[in-house]
């Protein structure tokens, strides 16, 4: 239970080892690019690429872009401020890979994921975007049974005078504030985000859990 309950970026939790398995597919790509491959990661963190075993390893040049910046003890590891959607102090194509896990999701209005989705287009030459399948029984933020379909009253009851999300109640501020931060996305919605997309998508029990698209060879 431990574990289903931990959130995705811990080592020991089951949203990581989907990850672990999302990013074998990716890496398994990387294979074939001529190194060093410079990776613009939008929204990313230092832990990420540590449990990916990147970090040292000049053959990967990484830039990090987070509105919550830390530092980075990597010699290729580069952590900035910065918007997701507002890239534009870099040059268009400057990066072999413009990657985001998990981030486009936490944008909360369509015009600003349009914006985002616009600059990983433009930034990398390749792109490989992640993000949660609205449609997937499971909210994975909250881990409630369809919570992304309830009134915002029963979201904000739920997470406030209960302990049904993850096991602990929120303060009234921070429930406000992950309720209106989250907006799910469809298939759909995605492959108009990203057109002439690939999509790969991770299953549990045959249902989509997850959503990434990416332009990458075959």
């Amino acid at each position: 239970m431990k574990k289903i309950l931990a959130y995705s970026g811990d080592q020991d939790s089951l949203g990581n080892s989907f990850r672990i398995k999302r990013f074998k597919f990716l890496a398994a790509k990387l294979d074939n690019f001529p190194k060093p491959i410079s990776i613009l990661d939008v929204g990313g963190t230092v832990k990420y690429w540590e449990a990916r075993g990147f970090q040292n390893n000049n053959d990967y040049k990484i830039t990090i872009i987070n509105i919550e910046p830390s530092d980075s003890p990597y010699s290729n590891i580069e952590v900035f401020k910065g918007d997701a959607t507002n890239l534009s102090n870099f040059q268009s194509k400057s990066f072999d890979l413009a990657f985001s896990n998990s981030v486009i999701e936490h944008l909360t209005l369509v015009e600003k994921q349009v914006m985002m989705a616009n600059e990983i287009v433009r930034l990398g030459k390749y792109y490989f975007v992640q993000t949660p399948n609205r449609y997937f029984p499971i909210e994975p933020h909250f881990l409630f049974p369809f919570f992304q379909f309830l009134p915002y009253s029963v979201k904000y009851f739920i997470l406030t005078k209960t302990k049904l999300s993850r096991g602990r109640k929120r303060t009234p501020e921070r429930a406000e504030t992950y309720i209106k931060e989250i907006r799910l996305l469809t298939t759909s919605e995605m492959l108009k985000l990203f057109p002439g997309c690939k999509v790969y998508f991770e299953k549990v029990a045959g249902l989509v859990k997850s959503i990434t698209v990416h332009n990458l060879p075959d």
